[in-house]
This record gives C-alpha cells, sequence and structure tokens, in this order.
C-alpha cells in the first residue's frame, strides 16, 4: 500500500515570522524616549536646588521656614519623580497615548499659533519695562486672543486693557508685588 503525496504548494511564512524579512528594529532609545522627561526633571531639579542652595538668606530670619524651605522641597521632589520615572520606564512602563475627545490625533500640529504665541509673549517680556505691566499685560492679552483665533477688534482690546489694569493694581496695590507700572506709573 502506498500513501498518497500532497501535490498542493507549501504556504508561505506568515510576516514578522521566521523565514520572512525582519522587521524594522526601533532603536533602544526610542522605545525609551521617556527618560527625555527624566533628564529634563533632572535638570531642572539640580537647577531649583542649586538656586535654593546658594540663596543669601539674612541672618535675622526667625523660625525654622525661610525662603529656601520650598525651594528645597520642591527640588527634592523633581529628583524623586525623575528618579522614579526612569526606574519605571527601565522596567518596560510607556507612556499612554492622548486620548480625549477634543484631540484629534490624526491632525498635525497647529505651528502658525504656537509661532504666534510664542512671539508675542516675547514682545510682551521685552515691553514690560519700557511700557510696564498694564501696556505690556494689555498687548499680551489682546494678542493671545487673537492668536487663539478671536477677531472681535470693537471688545478684545477693551477686555485686554481692563484685564490688565486689574491684574496690574491686584498685584501692585493689593498684594505688594510691584510690577513696573511705566508711563501709566503717575496716573495709577
Amino acid at each position: 500500500m502506498t500513501t498518497p503525496t500532497d501535490t498542493s504548494p507549501a504556504p508561505e511564512p506568515a510576516p514578522g515570522r521566521a523565514g520572512s524579512p525582519a522587521p524594522e528594529r526601533r532603536s533602544w532609545l526610542r522605545d525609551h524616549s521617556e527618560l527625555g522627561v527624566c533628564v529634563m526633571l533632572l535638570a531642572l531639579g539640580v537647577l531649583v536646588l542649586t538656586d535654593a542652595l546658594t540663596m543669601d538668606v539674612d541672618i535675622t530670619q526667625r523660625g525654622p521656614v525661610g525662603p529656601k524651605t520650598v525651594p528645597i522641597v520642591v527640588g527634592a521632589g523633581l529628583l524623586v519623580i525623575a528618579a522614579l520615572l526612569a526606574v519605571d520606564v527601565l522596567r518596560g512602563g510607556r507612556g499612554e497615548a492622548e486620548g480625549g475627545e477634543d484631540v484629534d490625533l490624526s491632525e498635525p500640529a497647529d505651528w502658525r499659533t504656537v509661532l504666534l504665541l510664542s512671539g508675542i509673549f516675547l514682545g510682551a517680556a521685552a515691553l514690560i519695562e519700557p511700557a510696564g505691566f498694564p501696556v505690556a499685560g494689555a498687548l499680551l492679552f489682546w494678542g493671545a486672543a487673537f492668536a487663539l483665533g478671536s477677531r472681535r477688534v470693537d471688545r478684545d482690546p477693551l477686555i485686554a486693557a481692563v484685564l490688565s489694569l486689574l491684574t496690574y493694581v491686584v498685584f501692585d496695590k493689593l498684594l505688594g508685588v510691584p510690577l513696573p507700572g511705566g508711563p501709566l506709573m503717575g496716573v495709577l
């Protein structure tokens, strides 16, 4: 008695398995990209601790809690979080992709808005000293509203001016945090 022979062709190997080309390997750093956040947290923690420990404190300070206490706690916390996150990433932990109802992950970043906001922020920072906070703040609030899509030129400048003046009065007059008034210093 003879056994029948199978004349059908052999099946092709599935993709990604032995016999097919090896899939592209991602680099180790790309697989552990969260370590970049760890490095940033570590650098920030070292910076905060360095500034806190080199802070010149008046010898007449009373009590155990002084101006160095909070920065030292924050700096130490940043170092601990950086270490814990690094351990988690090296053990295989991965950050989850952002998921939200209002976020369309298939759309590219809106770099025009980011660059507009960055320019407005830097411009306001440059104008605070010569023009004063009320003027620079009003331009910051109005520019941010424009960059984010508001085109109401009849009300946006007025709202920005009122918001900036209120912020100036609250910080400068009520809280005692001196802000530069600029040309409006004598008026306010």
